[in-house]
């Protein structure tokens, strides 16, 4: 027996030293905490330990969390948790976009990817258009099907890219390295430019920022980096290495909150006090589960925390494009529009690459009901 425990222990650390040395080789998993931005990160009040903490007490698994149960239930074929048919996308119009314009216009194009444009500038948040939500091309959730897949191609160049935190399904290596040669500046939160320096940018091609941090576009439109409660990491050993947050972006007459990825804390409403109301809160809803009930919203909390917000306009968004929890893939939407309508909360349900036009041109179609 104790001949055994051996094997199985050797095996064990052989898996392990592999999987270092693949995260070291492989620019997939990004780049490491070091140096100067070690230093920087030191000074952060969010900082302790050694690693990021959550604005209040967090733990990645919640009570009923268990391991073996959650692979057990990804590996069996549950009805409902995939479409059953393509998902309608719908092309960009280049034309839409305009320096000219003013007010807010939104593609929702999957998962946290949207396309907003505030008062002529237009933004990209947590581009991921790689088949997969993985280091590698072989391995890791595939995205739904869909009757049309967006690329960097076919959007309008954006003038800002916004990275909400580093987890796969947000941070995409393949579709940022399309942008490299572009002239688009990245925002992100502390730590997350290491991975930026491992594929090759400059470092004035981004800016990191900390809680509360600010960064001010052409003198025209702030961002604004603010808590979220979530945490960060690419691979075994880079947990809470970098920071996660939420953002806020004002122009003279337009504003909008993008939650990024976020359980629900009562920071939600310092943020509306703050910075709010919100002409439009894009919010995430989706990918929750009671084995982490503290790192994602349930679509009642979604709708919770835009009235907390204080916004005017909810777009529901983290779901419609991977399954990365257990739940119905239309669950999310379908409960958030019924704790919205008790809570008197407007939502708009466009279809993936429909634009929102905020006051003008609100899509509600329950457009999902005619793929299953």
């Amino acid at each position: 027996m104790k001949r055994k425990g051996r094997i199985i222990f050797t095996i064990l650390l052989i898996f392990i030293i592999g999987g270092i040395a693949v995260m070291k080789i492989s620019p997939g998993f990004g780049g490491r905490i070091k140096g100067e931005r070690l230093e920087r990160i030191k000074k952060s009040p969010n900082f302790r330990d050694g690693v990021f903490q959550n604005p209040v007490p967090t733990d990645v698994q919640g009570e009923n969390f268990s391991f073996w149960k959650v692979m057990r239930e990804f590996t069996r074929k549950a009805e409902g948790r995939t479409p059953e048919k393509a998902i309608p996308a719908i092309p960009i119009d280049k034309n839409t976009f305009s320096k000219e314009n003013k007010g807010i216009r939104v593609n929702w194009l999957g998962h946290s990817t949207t396309l907003i444009e505030i008062d002529g500038v237009i933004i990209l948040t947590d581009p991921v258009f790689s088949e997969r939500t993985s280091p590698f091309s072989f391995v890791g959730t595939k995205r739904f099907d869909s009757t049309f897949h967006y690329d960097i191609e076919n959007l309008p160049q954006p003038d800002l890219v916004i990275i909400s935190h580093d987890h796969y399904d947000h941070l995409d290596r393949k579709t940022v390295l399309k942008l490299k040669g572009k002239n688009v500046h990245f925002v992100m939160p502390l730590g997350v430019g290491a991975h930026f320096d491992r594929w090759g940018f400059l470092p004035d091609q981004y800016t990191e920022l900390d809680w509360n941090g600010e960064f001010l576009w052409q003198g025209k439109l702030k961002i604004t980096t603010t808590p979220a409660r979530h945490f960060t990491g690419r691979g075994l050993t880079d947990r809470f290495k970098t920071l996660w947050a939420s953002w806020v972006l004002k122009t003279e007459t337009s504003s909008v909150f993008f939650s990024g990825d976020s359980g629900y804390f009562p920071g939600f409403k310092d943020i509306g006090n703050q910075h709010g109301p919100f002409d439009l809160c894009i919010v995430e809803c989706g990918q929750y589960n009671d084995g982490w009930p503290y790192i994602h919203m349930a679509p009642e909390e979604t709708a919770q925390a835009h009235l907390d917000l204080q916004g005017k306009l909810l777009l529901p968004i983290h779901w419609g494009k991977f399954k990365l929890s257990l739940h119905h893939w239309t669950d999310p939407v379908e409960r958030v529009l019924k704790a919205a309508s008790s809570n008197g909360s407007q939502v708009t349900t466009p279809k993936i690459g429909e634009q929102i036009i905020v006051g003008e041109y609100t899509p509600q179609a329950n457009w999902w009901k005619e793929i299953n």
